[in-house]
């Protein structure tokens, strides 16, 4: 028997992606479908899938056709907590261009979770991050600013789900959720994973069979199951954010490579809601963000990041969401503490002004005495 449908103050889980591809695997993770509630605040312009998985009833929104970037992110998410007033925190879920290093094998179809790491939040803004070259030509990054870190209650059930991945005994229930997909032939595991040099551009074409194998990275062509005994591989740390896409490989390895930084991958949404949701950001990688972009991994990469979604939401408990405060008075206080340190910097602003003109209006004064 079919539970009834919730209540509009019962969906407790917002999901967001941004393309077809992301969609779709989202709404095959749904244990059940809902019709959803019928009416949603009249200033929503969202297009929403209601359903339930392991007991947390969801929304998953997706943004507008054609649309991306953190400022379209945020639009969504702002909606989507206007009409459903008790979610308490939104996972953002996707692709994303991955930065592999010789500390981070980052690799096509592997996934990666934002998590704090040092003064990081797990999300950085590479808008906001200021470029020096010194003197011996190196490049030195500057951060500016910094975006909040995901709940608390989502970074708590991490630590469960990467001890049941490592557990030999434990099934590997991420391959389990992909196979919810096994009928889609399109959303299959693709057979080659190729990273060129960081030297070597695309040769032209859709696809990378005019690109050279010889200017392959070693180890590319290596089998990757001594990695992982798991179907997908599960990184853990900063994800850079911005509003274009990452397509140059010296800013790439110079991100990934900067110790301050380390960042695993590239995506361009997450900055937009990090600082007024609470968001965890769940990425799985299609490319190498660099010239050789093809889609060949795009409907996999989807799949796999929203396999690891729902995985973890097995491991959070209904009761620990349910505690959490609503993000409508969250963004209430978020939004007020904005206004606040806009009032204090224009109150700022116009004491500096006025003790210029005072200081102005002093010296003239004091110039025409001395005249006298």
């Amino acid at each position: 028997m079919q539970a009834p449908e919730p209540r509009v103050e019962e969906y407790t889980v917002g999901w967001i992606c941004v393309v077809q591809a992301e969609h779709e695997t989202a709404c095959q993770m749904l244990d059940q479908v809902f019709d959803g509630p019928e009416q949603s605040n009249p200033l929503d312009e969202n297009t929403y899938v209601f359903g339930r998985i392991h007991k947390h009833n969801v929304v998953i929104g997706r943004l507008p056709a054609g649309q991306y970037g953190t400022n379209a992110a945020a639009v969504v998410a702002n909606d989507m907590v206007r009409s459903f007033t008790k979610l308490r925190f939104i996972l953002l879920v996707g692709i994303a261009g991955g930065a592999p290093t010789n500390d981070n094998d980052v690799r096509l179809g592997d996934v990666v979770v934002s998590v704090p790491r040092g003064t990081l939040g797990g999300v950085v803004q590479l808008d906001f991050v200021k470029r020096h070259r010194l003197a011996n030509g190196e490049v030195y990054l500057e951060r500016m600013g910094q975006l909040n870190s995901p709940p608390r209650v989502l970074l708590g059930a991490i630590p469960e789900v990467h001890r049941r991945r490592r557990h030999p005994k434990e099934p590997d229930r991420i391959a389990e959720n992909m196979a919810r997909m096994a009928d889609w032939p399109e959303y299959q595991k693709p057979a080659e994973d190729r990273l060129y040099r960081s030297d070597y551009a695309h040769q032209g074409g859709p696809n990378c069979d005019n690109c050279d194998t010889e200017n392959l990275e070693p180890w590319s062509l290596e089998e990757r199951t001594y990695r992982s005994r798991r179907a997908v591989a599960v990184h853990y740390g900063t994800i850079g954010s911005s509003n274009s896409l990452m397509q140059d490989v010296e800013e790439r390895d110079r991100c990934a490579n900067d110790p301050s930084l380390k960042i695993l991958c590239f995506e361009t949404e997450a900055a937009g809601l990090m600082n007024t949701f609470p968001c965890l950001v769940i990425r799985g990688i299609w490319n190498y963000s660099d010239s050789h972009k093809t889609d060949a991994w795009r409907n996999y990469a989807a799949l796999a990041a929203a396999a690891y979604a729902r995985e973890l939401l097995s491991v959070l408990k209904p009761q620990k969401v349910v505690a959490q405060p609503a993000l409508v008075g969250l963004c209430l206080v978020n939004q007020t503490a904005s206004s606040e340190d806009t009032l204090s910097s224009s109150r700022e602003k116009i004491a500096g002004l006025l003790k210029e003109e005072t200081q102005e209006a002093f010296s003239e004064l004091k110039s025409k005495i001395l005249i006298l």
